[in-house]
């Protein structure tokens, strides 16, 4: 039996959740895809496709072998688990972007506008190196603003952001065009 295009197989295992956060908005929640081990699987893969459908996959996980990233940044709170599985998936490390308050030591910060409200995200000042290529993953691309801010936080570090992937992409909110010139990767488009 063949599976299902990963695309297709998120869009029947997500659940739509509307008028949450706020009325009005409808929250697309992947944790059931998290929770199904082989949809999981397929998610990583497919965010970390770049690495992994490379021939050079097994010089990778020994060292030998370029991603074309140096570390991975997790956009909290769901983007955390994605961006450890991808992480470990291309031999890289990972680091958290988190929500104000969060981090103990010397951070930046920058603010950002939901569909819904306004928030803070932070990063620890010695997280990322000048010049290091980092690739930004959270779970879904709404308007923007969340990954915006992530961005702006690896760059104002000197680090350069290599691409940004999402499970979910919402493009009605216009969220990639905040993005450009990056290039994002969206598994599915909703």
């Amino acid at each position: 039996m063949t599976e299902p295009p990963l695309e297709e197989l998120i869009a029947s295992i997500a659940v739509d959740v509307p008028d949450f956060p706020a009325p009005g908005v409808v929250f697309r929640d992947l944790t059931p895809v998290f929770a199904d081990a082989g949809a999981f699987r397929r998610v990583v893969d497919g965010l970390a496709a770049p690495v992994l459908t490379d021939p050079r996959v097994a010089a990778l996980r020994t060292g030998d072998a370029d991603p074309g990233f140096d570390v991975v940044v997790g956009v909290e709170a769901r983007g955390f688990l994605l961006a450890a599985a991808v992480a470990l998936a291309a031999g890289t490390g990972v680091v958290p972007v988190r929500k104000a308050g969060k981090l103990p030591r010397e951070r930046i910060s920058a603010d950002y506008a939901l569909e819904y409200g306004t928030a803070t995200l932070e990063l620890h000042t010695d997280s990322l190196s000048a010049g290091q290529r980092v690739l930004v993953v959270d779970d879904v691309l709404a308007t923007g603003g969340t990954l915006e801010a992530a961005v702006a936080l690896v760059e104002r570090l000197g680090a350069v952001v290599s691409a940004v992937a999402v499970v979910v992409e919402l493009p009605a909110l216009g969220g990639r065009q905040k993005l450009a010139p990056h290039s994002v990767h969206a598994l599915w488009t909703t």
